[in-house]
């Protein structure tokens, strides 16, 4: 995670924003590169975007189910705890 930036920052680059990237040809008389090799990166790096942001989204889904699972925990724990309470 990067320090001192906002959760919604770090992940700034979309696997669409990589897809629809395009790069101005090289000025008359200087060399490019190869528009084919680049775009055909630019989908490798695209498509290990999408993997990441899903990882991403997985991990969160499964942290919120753990969450909802500690809560309903703690909640039946408190719960019994005011159960054997009452039967004094």
């Amino acid at each position: 995670m990067h320090v001192g930036l906002p959760e919604a920052d770090v992940l700034r680059l979309l696997p669409w924003q990589v897809r629809e990237r395009r790069f101005r040809s090289a000025p008359l008389g200087r060399r490019g590169f190869d528009p084919q090799e680049v775009r055909e990166f630019l989908e490798r790096v695209a498509v290990e975007l999408a993997a990441a942001h899903e990882a991403l989204a997985q991990s969160r889904r499964e942290a919120s189910e753990v969450k909802l699972a500690l809560c309903r925990l703690r909640s039946e724990a408190a719960h019994a705890r005011n159960e054997r309470g009452w039967g004094r």
